[in-house]
């Protein structure tokens, strides 16, 4: 079984790949993305459509796979590093499973969102850009969602909350995970 281990490590970095599994598991996403690649190699404007198979495949885009991007497409690590960070759909840390966006605009400031980020920076133990360590959230802070008469707002995945109070955040929380835990991982 280690000899095999070992012989499917060694292929994976001959093709350029390198998990973080320590030498204990392959790590065959690398051989997809590899595929992708040569797919799109030399299609212009290929580094985008490339970016988002290797982040379905790895759920987010890590140093180490931007590396192995770059080196298949052939261009320079901080193109792609460039790219990845520019655009919001990309994430270079793995996110959770529902995204908790908190409306920081003005009329839901004045409400109190500021607060309802605090409650919620303390529930899931983490602070803005962050992933809660059971994986099942990542809080983030936007600047508007359109629905200030709502204020203080609180949307995670698809579903708004309205007027929401510090003291409602474990509630929320709470309902939102038994309401909706058969959804598969988003990313």
């Amino acid at each position: 079984m280690a000899s095999e281990v070992v012989a499917k490590r060694s292929k994976l970095e001959s093709v350029g790949g390198e998990c973080k599994c320590h030498g204990k598991l392959p790590d065959d996403r690398f051989n997809k993305l590899r595929d992708v690649i040569d797919e799109y190699k030399d299609k212009s404007g290929s580094l985008i459509p490339v970016l988002h198979e290797a982040q379905q495949l790895f759920g987010c885009l890590p140093e180490d796979v931007q590396e192995f991007v770059a080196k298949g497409l052939g261009v320079p690590e901080s193109e792609v590093y460039g790219v990845a960070t520019f655009y919001s759909l990309f994430s270079l840390k793995p996110k959770g499973k529902w995204t908790i966006s908190v409306c920081l605009g003005t009329a839901c400031y004045v409400k109190g969102a500021a607060n309802c980020l605090e409650a919620l920076k303390k529930e899931l133990g983490t602070d803005i850009g962050g992933t809660s360590e059971d994986g099942l959230f990542t809080l983030e802070g936007v600047r508007c969602v359109g629905a200030c008469a709502l204020a203080p707002v609180v949307v995670i995945g698809d579903t708004v909350y309205a007027k929401v109070k510090p003291e409602d955040i474990k509630r929320i929380l709470a309902e939102h995970v038994e309401a909706h835990s058969t959804e598969a991982h988003a990313s």
